[in-house]
């Protein structure tokens, strides 16, 4: 096994050029998992360590979005997310805050979680949420690729990126309404979710995302629900009233929640506890969120 270590971003591009399966690490706490089960042994490891500008952030306006966006370099570890970006990106930082052990939380990031495409990545389900125009960065010696969320995941453990491409940041739009994170696991720490699930209030548009992990082949929307409940709180002017949305609502959301996803029984859990589940984070989370935002409707009247 050959080990490359660029020393730049156009060395990484360059290598990986030209050896393109070579497998890249940064955090490694998924990659050496791997390795050290033999499920991989690929003829190359690619170390990004070096490579500074990976583990950097910035805000700022970028083509092709709207607002204000946050691009997260792809080795930004989880901790720094938690400690640095809970105010833009506060679904994400509850997921960060949620991976594995602190020295996890050190080391590993939200390009490894795409990279790995596992469809239990906690890094998912918040992104998903975090809306549509969520873009991942994918850089190759041929030039930049922005690659939207949802197109990203295309199977078990497999993504959009192309065999001689990288991924270099992802571009998340600052929140700009309440959002929530939850994971259900056989303990509290260093634990694989059963299933995940994520919330996201877009008041700006009137819009709300969600997100499912662990509960199908790869992270996805549970999209009739997002649009079940974006239509009750604009039908009922809720936006703008603030007023409760209601156990008969909530109650339903919940229920689109678990239909849209397509669990699996394993070692974890059953389908049926997944879809139960689902359920009960979806209505949790959504009377969570809603609680905080007619919170800040009412501290800004």
């Amino acid at each position: 096994m050959e080990f490359l270590r660029p020393a730049t971003w156009d060395e990484a591009l360059a290598a990986k050029a030209e050896h393109p399966s070579a497998l890249p690490i940064a955090g490694g706490t998924d990659v050496m998992v791997e390795l050290n089960f033999d499920r991989r042994r690929p003829s190359a490891l690619l170390d990004l360590n070096r490579v500074g500008e990976l583990t950097k952030w910035e805000s700022g306006r970028f083509e092709g979005q709207e607002g204000e966006v946050i691009r997260l370099g792809a080795a930004v570890p989880y901790a720094r997310i938690t400690r640095e970006l809970s105010a833009q990106l506060p679904g994400l930082a509850l997921a960060a805050d949620t991976v594995g052990s602190p020295q996890i939380r050190n080391r590993g990031s939200v390009g490894g979680n795409l990279g790995a495409a596992s469809p239990a990545g906690d890094a998912h389900p918040a992104l998903l949420a975090a809306g549509r125009d969520v873009l991942v960065e994918a850089q190759s010696v041929r030039g930049t690729r922005l690659i939207p969320i949802d197109a990203f995941y295309v199977g078990v453990k497999r993504h959009s990126l192309e065999a001689d491409e990288l991924i270099r940041a992802v571009r998340i739009p600052v929140a700009d309404g309440p959002q929530q994170f939850s994971k259900i696991g056989t303990r509290n720490a260093m634990v694989i979710a059963v299933c995940a699930f994520a919330v996201a209030l877009h008041p700006k548009n009137g819009t709300v995302g969600t997100g499912i992990g662990s509960a199908a082949p790869t992270p996805r929307r549970a999209a009739e629900a997002e649009e079940f409940i974006a239509g009750e709180l604009a039908e009922r002017g809720l936006w703008q009233s603030g007023a409760l949305i209601g156990p008969a609502a909530t109650r339903r959301f919940g229920e689109l929640v678990a239909a849209a996803a397509s669990p699996i029984d394993d070692v974890r859990g059953t389908a049926a506890y997944r879809r139960h589940a689902l359920a009960v984070m979806a209505r949790r989370t959504l009377t969570w969120t809603w609680d905080a935002y007619t919170h800040s409707l009412r501290s800004a009247a």
